[in-house]
Parts: structure tokens; C-alpha cells; sequence
């Protein structure tokens, strides 16, 4: 999966880690949960705008996202605001998140709660 057209994160910061600690990808799921597009009553993970989390050995974390459109009037601020609540749990050496539009986001990516809620069948 392609990160972006420069593979350059639009976000990326180094922590100083806590090695008896481990960052969790429920965790992670859990804080972007917290996060909704403006225009869908729906946090975006499960309209299907994080297309990966990574965790690698030595606790880098890297977030691989959409957004619905690649005109979205939040291109700026969700990706930011998706740091913020990732950057706030321990455990991770760094977080790095990239912004992608390959594959294309569409319906069929949303969770079956996020259909429901949104009355997609």
C-alpha cells in the first residue's frame, strides 16, 4: 500500500520511551475511535479511513490513512487530530502518521456498525 506520493509522513514525533511499557494496537483502535468526520456521525475508524496500524519491534508506530474524498474539508485537521490522541498513550519510541488515497476509500470499507448507524445496506 502506497504511504503518500513522497512517502513523508504529515506527522511524525519521537518519544522518550519507557521500555517496561507497551504500546497496544487496541489502544490505538481505542483513542482513533474518539475521532469523527465532522459531516458523519461515525468515528473514523469505522468508516474505514485507517487502512493500517503498525507496530514495529522497537515501538515505532505508523498510522496509514484516508479520507473520504481527496477534496475532504478536514484534510488538515483529522490527520493532526489523530496524532493527538495517539501521541498521548505510552509505550511507543515514535508515531508517524501517513495520509494515502490508494485504494480509493468507499462504503464497502465501513464497519457493519458504521452501516448500520448511517443506514447503509
Amino acid at each position: 500500500m502506497e504511504k503518500t506520493d513522497n512517502n513523508k509522513p504529515i506527522f511524525f514525533e519521537e518519544f522518550n520511551v519507557n521500555e517496561s511499557l507497551t504500546i497496544k494496537k487496541e489502544d490505538i483502535v481505542n483513542q482513533i475511535k474518539e475521532v469523527f468526520d465532522p459531516e458523519i456521525p461515525v468515528n473514523i475508524y469505522d468508516l474505514g479511513l485507517i487502512y493500517e496500524i503498525k507496530i514495529d519491534e522497537e515501538k515505532k508506530v505508523e498510522i496509514i490513512m484516508t479520507l473520504t474524498s481527496p477534496n475532504c474539508p478536514v484534510a488538515e485537521s483529522l490527520p493532526k487530530e489523530v496524532s493527538q490522541k495517539i501521541k498521548n498513550l505510552n509505550g511507543m519510541k515514535s508515531l508517524a502518521v501517513y495520509l494515502t488515497f490508494d485504494p480509493p476509500w468507499d462504503q464497502n470499507m465501513m464497519s457493519e456498525d458504521a452501516k448500520l448507524a448511517l443506514d447503509i445496506s
